[in-house]
């Protein structure tokens, strides 16, 4: 399974290289190259057991991650994130805490995961959760733009989503969120998936309604990018989760009833 586990992390990054390559239409930002190199020298230290790096290695190989995403980003289309708007991309990454803690305060119930490794002193501990979890949404934004400025998802045919279907949309969202909730822990354990997609069918009409940017609205367009840009977002960023949590002293680790 590590084997495998290897493989395909090599061959995702392998994709993303090459294609950024293909695409890019400037050089690396410096702080691109800060980020690569950051990555480079937190592995080494990570496999010779260097403190505190090897407790903060994942908040660590995120920060540098992003930074690297980014500068492909802007190497590419011309600009990105942080680069055009630092002040929103740090109020993401710090609004992505307490968003991230809906899902710790899920799993409070569904039990699908447990940390390890974590320091025993609470200021270093709230350091390096607050950490990782202020890396989450901005690591799968910026893989999204990233996967997204390669232009493999071209526009197609406008489908639009009638009130009844996105009313309907919205409740179902809410039965997903409240299952988990309600159920007997044994049942509830096994409907984590509900979680990750309640949220997406409860808000996204909502959001559409408002005027906001929404993917029933892209569809509307006959835009296809950021939805399929985001569902690559979450494969790419959950294989390098898993291969930078496997080696970190500090990990988490999944517990699914089913396996």
């Amino acid at each position: 399974m590590i084997l495998l586990g290897l493989t395909i992390t090599f061959l995702t990054a392998t994709v993303l290289f090459i294609e950024f390559f293909r695409h890019r239409q400037s050089r690396l930002a410096a702080y691109g190259w800060v980020g690569l190199i950051g990555l480079i020298i937190a592995e080494w230290l990570l496999f010779r057991g260097f403190q505190p790096v090897a407790v903060y290695f994942t908040p660590i190989a995120w920060t540098c991650y992003i930074l690297l995403t980014d500068a492909a980003v802007l190497a590419i289309r011309g600009h990105s994130r942080l680069h055009d708007e630092p002040g929103k991309f740090f109020s993401l990454a710090v609004l992505s805490v307490p968003l991230w803690l809906i899902f710790e305060a899920y799993n409070l119930r569904l039990q699908n995961w447990s940390y390890s490794g974590v320091p025993v002193a609470w200021p270093l501990a709230l350091l390096g959760y607050g950490w990782s979890f202020a890396t989450i949404f901005p690591g799968i934004f910026e893989t999204a733009d990233l996967i997204e400025s390669f232009g493999w998802f071209p526009p197609r045919a406008p489908i639009r989503f009638p009130p009844a279907a996105r009313r309907a949309m919205v409740f179902l969202g809410a039965v997903c969120l409240v299952a988990p909730l309600i159920a007997p822990q044994p049942v509830a354990s096994r409907l984590f998936a509900l979680v990750w997609i309640g949220f997406v069918f409860l808000l996204d009409p909502i959001n559409y309604r408002l005027g906001l940017p929404s993917l029933i609205g892209d569809f509307a367009a006959g835009r296809r990018a950021r939805f399929y840009s985001l569902l690559a977002s979450g494969f790419v960023c959950g294989w390098f989760w898993e291969f930078w949590n496997y080696w970190a002293a500090a990990k988490w680790h999944y517990i699914f009833p089913m396996f």
